[in-house]
């Protein structure tokens, strides 16, 4: 099962830490494979890299592109996790959402 996680849910307000936490526990626990959805990957990638965010990532693709579980601040697809931000009061709720959707 693959987790899209949406290029913007990377930037403030997600704190950084807890997106990094949310990455690890999805590839590590639930055996997910991670990818960043983005129009524009190249900058998301030079923003991400520097800060760890793609040691658990594993590539960055268009949106649309491939099916899973979306991560993403509104409702695109079917099985989408909708939040504004990902920060230490709501990973745990997503990490559960998420798990619910993959399963």
């Amino acid at each position: 099962m693959t987790l899209l996680i949406r290029d913007q849910l990377t930037c403030p307000p997600t704190w950084f830490l807890s997106y990094r936490d949310l990455t690890l526990y999805c590839a590590v626990m639930l055996r997910l494979d991670i990818v960043l959805e983005s129009d524009n990957p190249d900058l998301y990638y030079r923003w991400v890299r520097p800060r760890g965010g793609m040691d658990f990532v594993q590539d960055i693709v268009r949106p649309g592109s491939e099916r899973g579980v979306h991560l993403d601040f509104e409702r695109h697809f079917a099985n989408t996790v909708v939040t504004d931000r990902i920060a230490p009061e709501n990973v745990h709720r997503l990490i559960a959402s998420i798990r619910t959707l993959a399963a």
